[in-house]
């Protein structure tokens, strides 16, 4: 039975963690997981909720998503991986569509996300947000099931980077020509609040995808062959 690592990354989520806990839990039978929670130098009750979840638990001091994803990659042993943020939520059957659709060829599968907006927000903080009226893919949390080996290719994320990681990931993912397998249905459901990191750090966020850009551009040059230059 094939193992997936389920990686979890949470700073002061103790909100919605529990919920997105169980949406990995409720898929366990054709498959086993592991679920690794990165407690990121959280003040509430991550840390003792976690534990109370069954889950492992690792705990860094403030060190941001990518540190802690790193973190959780250095003790899983699944055969393949999945990151999940704390306040998402896997579709019931996610991960047994993902394993389902991996040859011996395939690197990657992954599937789409959809927005939704938390039920507990008041009105005028709902009218604040916009999700997207339609599923969407590219979103790395929720949305890719990866082969382990795949990963040793790749890196780990930078640590650097404190907005778009998943984006500079992906990107290091094609330059290395892994094979993706694309799939057209939901596997998760984002949750949009008011303590979304792309709107708790958009000034950050802009200075980061700058430089996303630029490793892009060099990373398109190296593969025209005038990078080496």
């Amino acid at each position: 039975m094939p193992l997936i690592s389920v990686i979890i990354p949470c700073r002061n989520g103790a909100n919605y963690l529990a919920e997105a806990v169980a949406s990995v839990q409720a898929q366990l039978g054709a498959f086993s997981a592991e679920i690794i929670i990165v407690n990121d130098g959280s003040t509430d009750n991550t840390a003792a909720l976690a534990r109370s979840l069954d889950c492992q638990v690792i705990s860094l001091p403030p060190s941001g998503v990518s540190a802690a994803r790193n973190a959780a990659l250095k003790i899983m042993r699944g055969d393949f991986v999945m990151f999940l943020d704390h306040d998402d939520v896997l579709e019931t059957g996610a991960l047994t569509r993902l394993l389902a659709e991996f040859t011996a060829d395939l690197d990657i599968v992954s599937a789409k996300m959809q927005d939704f907006i938390s039920p507990e927000l008041p009105a005028p903080d709902c009218a604040k947000l916009a999700p997207r009226p339609e599923p969407y893919g590219g979103l790395l949390p929720g949305a890719y099931l990866f082969r382990r080996e795949a990963l040793t290719k790749i890196g780990g994320f930078d640590e650097k980077l404190q907005t778009g990681q998943g984006v500079d990931f992906l990107m290091r993912c094609v330059a290395r020509e892994l094979k993706e397998k694309k799939l057209d249905f939901i596997s998760a459901r984002r949750r949009l609040h008011n303590d979304n990191m792309g709107r708790t750090l958009q000034q950050q966020e802009n200075k980061d995808y700058a430089t996303i850009l630029r490793r892009k551009i060099g990373l398109a040059q190296k593969l025209r062959g005038g990078g080496s230059k």
